[in-house]
């Protein structure tokens, strides 16, 4: 066995990137604070062509060298907008058609391998590739998504864990979300 090049990964230039076709999830981080976090979330983002981020209240913005560091040019290439609040950014999404879930431990949410996006959307959620449109809210590293959020999310989706901790990095908890909604959605 040998590891693939650079050449034979296909990476996209920055050009290519924006004009491909892109995941239709958008990923909300509800007043982050570490800019490592933000960088990998920024990382994973454009690994699986996520279509925007919001980055809301607290939450650090590029460019910022910390960002930077794990997010290895993610920044330019993954569509990214501010919000004062993750309320503001909530409401733009769910007025766009969006549904909007909280990544959350929390009664009544759904755990991420019983989600189905495409069994709970009906045609009037869907994007133009005929997928759902989906938008994930990610919550502060020790308050998680915060009470006025969850209010107004459309659902919450729960990572099943099995050790004594249940608690994720967000940087970890946003891989394995946006992994397995890709999945479901994209490459199915």
């Amino acid at each position: 066995m040998r590891k693939w090049s650079m050449q034979e990964l296909g990476r996209k230039s920055i050009a290519d990137f924006k004009e491909a076709p892109k995941t239709p999830l958008v990923v909300v981080l509800d007043n982050i604070r570490s800019m490592h976090n933000v960088g990998s979330v920024f990382r994973t983002a454009d690994s699986f062509l996520v279509e925007k981020m919001y980055l809301c209240g607290y939450t650090p913005q590029p460019p910022h060298r910390d960002i930077n560091k794990t997010a290895l040019g993610a920044t330019e290439t993954v569509a990214w907008e501010y919000t004062a609040t993750t309320v503001e950014a909530v409401q733009i999404l769910q007025a766009q058609g969006f549904k909007v879930y909280a990544v959350e431990q929390a009664e009544g949410a759904i755990y991420l391998d019983q989600f189905d996006p495409l069994a709970i959307h009906s045609s009037t959620d869907q994007g133009l590739s005929g997928a759902p449109k989906i938008a994930i809210v990610m919550g502060n590293e020790v308050e998680g998504v915060a009470d006025e959020v969850l209010d107004i999310c459309d659902g919450c989706i729960e990572i099943p864990q099995l050790g004594s901790k249940h608690s994720l990095n967000i940087s970890v908890a946003a891989g394995i979300i946006i992994w397995a909604i890709t999945e479901r959605i994209v490459l199915k």
